[in-house]
């Protein structure tokens, strides 16, 4: 359950990218998501052929910020049916307060505190 001193981030739990399906794309549209707005519909086109199986019209919204309130309601309320071709996502919940990032071990997603790097 989110509080306030935590924040929700979508992170992707399989070796495939983080990417959505059409249906979670055509979720965000409706809420009016800015980055889903800006990228371009290609199951619209095909609306026949943009069934779940299909990888090319299942590789949505790697734009959208990780931590958007709107992507995290998308993946909340479809569950799988929010993953993109060879994608399983997953709502995380973190500290408020920490500057995060999103890392990947052997494919798969994880979120890290950020720390500070000199070379």
């Amino acid at each position: 359950m989110k509080t306030d001193s935590t924040k929700k981030v979508v992170i992707n739990t399989s070796f495939g990218e983080f990417c959505l399906s059409h249906a979670a794309f055509r979720y965000l549209r409706e809420q009016g998501q800015r980055e889903a707005l800006a990228e371009e519909d290609l199951g619209a086109h095909w609306p026949v052929a943009s069934r779940p199986d299909e990888p090319s019209l299942n590789r949505f919204g790697m734009l959208i910020p990780r931590d958007d309130r709107h992507l995290v309601q998308a993946v909340e309320k479809l569950g799988v049916s929010a993953n993109g071709h060879a994608a399983n996502l997953k709502v995380v919940e973190i500290p408020q307060d920490v500057h995060w990032l999103i890392e990947k071990t052997g494919g798969v997603e994880h979120i890290s505190e950020q720390h500070r790097t000199w070379m």
